[in-house]
This record gives C-alpha cells, sequence and structure tokens, in this order.
C-alpha cells in the first residue's frame, strides 16, 4: 500500500511538473508573439513577404499573358503600356507575368538551400557540440576548411564545376550555407550541454540521445532558425547572381536573376523595365533580413 502511494505522489508530482513546463513553454511563445505585435516594421515586412507569397503561388491565375509568348512587334515596350502594365522584355514578353512566375524559381532557389543546410547543419553541429572531443575537432575542421573561401566564390566554383542548372545551383548553395548552420548550432549546443538539467539528467542514466532529443534540442533549435532565417535573404541573392551569370537557371525559364542578366542590354532604352526584377530581388531581401531581425529580438537571441 505504501509503495503504490508513493508512486500515486510521485506521478501526480510528474504531472505538475509536466503541467508547468506547458504553462511556461504557452506563456514564452505568447510573449514572443506579443513583441512582435508590437513592432510595426516586423509585420509591414511580414505582410508584404505574405502578399508576394501569395502572388507567386497563384501566378498563373493572376498573370495577364503567357510567360513564355513574346512578340518582336512588342519589344521593350515603356511601362504603362495599355494590356502590358509594367512593360515587355526584350523579346517582347510580358513583364508582370514574368515577374509573377519568376518568383516561384527565385523564392524556390532562396529558401530550399536554406532549408536543406538548416537541417544538415543542425545535425552536424548539434553532434559536434553535444560530443565534444575527437568528433567535435574533425567537425569543425572541416567547417573552418569551407571557410576559408568568401561565400560568393565558393558558389560560383562549385556551380561552374557542376555546371548550369537548378539543381546544381540549390546543391552549390547548400554546399554554402551548411558550414555557417553548423558553427551556429555547435556554439550554442556548447552553451546548453553543461547546464544543470543537463547534467541531472545525465546523473540519472539518461541516454546521449534521449538527452539531446528532451533536452537539448527545445533550447538550440530557436537560435539556430532565427539565424538561418537571415541566411534567406543572401541566398536569395546568391541565387539570383548565379543565374545572372549563367551558373543557375537557364532560358527561356522565367528568374529574377536571369531576368536582370537578359534586360541588361535594354538599359539605355527602358532603364525602368530593366530595373524591375532588382527591385523585387531588393525588396524580398530587405524584408526577409528585417524579419529575421525581428524573431530575434522577440525571441531574445543573442547574436
Amino acid at each position: 500500500m505504501s509503495t503504490a502511494t508513493t508512486l500515486t505522489a510521485a506521478e501526480a508530482e510528474l504531472a505538475v511538473q509536466a503541467r508547468q513546463a506547458a504553462a511556461r513553454s504557452e506563456g514564452y511563445w505568447a510573449g514572443v508573439w506579443k513583441r512582435l505585435r508590437r513592432d510595426p516594421v516586423t509585420i509591414v515586412c511580414g505582410a508584404i513577404l505574405l502578399l508576394m507569397l501569395l502572388a507567386i503561388i497563384f501566378a498563373p491565375l493572376l498573370a495577364p499573358h503567357d510567360p513564355y509568348q513574346g512578340s518582336m512587334i512588342r519589344r521593350l515596350r515603356a511601362i504603362g503600356t495599355p494590356n502590358y502594365p509594367l512593360g515587355t522584355d526584350e523579346l517582347g514578353r510580358d513583364i508582370l507575368t514574368r515577374l509573377l512566375h519568376g518568383g516561384r524559381l527565385s523564392w524556390f532557389m532562396g529558401i530550399v538551400p536554406v532549408v536543406f543546410a538548416f537541417v544538415i547543419g543542425s545535425t552536424l553541429g548539434i553532434i559536434a557540440g553535444f560530443v565534444g572531443g575527437k568528433v567535435n575537432m574533425a567537425i569543425m575542421r572541416t567547417t573552418d576548411v569551407f571557410y576559408a573561401f568568401p561565400s560568393v566564390l565558393l558558389a560560383v566554383a562549385i556551380s561552374g564545376a557542376l555546371g548550369a542548372g537548378i539543381f546544381n545551383a540549390i546543391l552549390a548553395l547548400t554546399l554554402v550555407f551548411i558550414p555557417q548552420i553548423i558553427r551556429v548550432a555547435e556554439s550554442v549546443t556548447q552553451g546548453v550541454r553543461n547546464l544543470d538539467f543537463v547534467d541531472a539528467a545525465r546523473a540519472s542514466g539518461a541516454s546521449g540521445f534521449t538527452i539531446v532529443r528532451v533536452h537539448v534540442l527545445g533550447n538550440v533549435l530557436g537560435p539556430i532558425f532565427v539565424y538561418a532565417t537571415s541566411l534567406i535573404s543572401v541566398c536569395m541573392i546568391l541565387a539570383s547572381g548565379l543565374s545572372f551569370l549563367g551558373l543557375g537557371t537557364k532560358p527561356p525559364e522565367p528568374e529574377w536573376g536571369l531576368m536582370l542578366n537578359t534586360l541588361r542590354t535594354a538599359i539605355y532604352v527602358q532603364p525602368w523595365v530593366a530595373v524591375l526584377p532588382g527591385v523585387c530581388i531588393f525588396i524580398t531581401s530587405i524584408c526577409f533580413n528585417l524579419l529575421a531581425d525581428g524573431l530575434r529580438q522577440a525571441m531574445d537571441v543573442k547574436g
């Protein structure tokens, strides 16, 4: 009877602790949302990105023309031309239509490499930070080799070696961002590894995998995620740069960086039409940067 009473009391205590932990978690995220709502810059940037995302998702419904159909008779029309509100390009294709469809590839090539790098880099960084020793040395010294090269040069070199194409560009950009996320993940994991609750879990006999899954991940994924969010703007610029150099998207696919390349010859004829893809890249990158800054401040992540 005494043993059963002791077990019941222990289970009740565990239930109370679980409820308290859930309440603290809800209180934390409620505080994050409250701080975000008080930041007008973050809200505006988030709204702009949401509108752009909806526009590129529904591009086939919103676009007035076929993105591939052109006419030499209509080439390089000015902004405000009837039926062509943003003008036409050097082959007579509607700029608005190609911007909407091009946003799909630009966003895809800006987000997918960061997602892959986040998954791979977080895994390797957490392993290096938690295990330490020779494992840490092997992973971090390999990371330092990639850090010896500038991001732009490394992306161009890898893409040039692999050849032009969307898949090769995504692979090159993923390899560029993995070392950066590894370093952040390893750093925050090192800070969490020796905290009291991790030592208590280790003393209770919990396995390393259980400690990482239960106690470490929840404390390190937030800072890593915020840092990865800030990389999206850099990735989008690099992806556009690769397409501009002919190492990314191939013609006639609509993509903002490739559109900049094809329209550069029209800069003296229709300068406002020629700069529209660059304006889209600039606005998207700035909004992602400011959104990441807002998330960092709301989550109290110290960069």
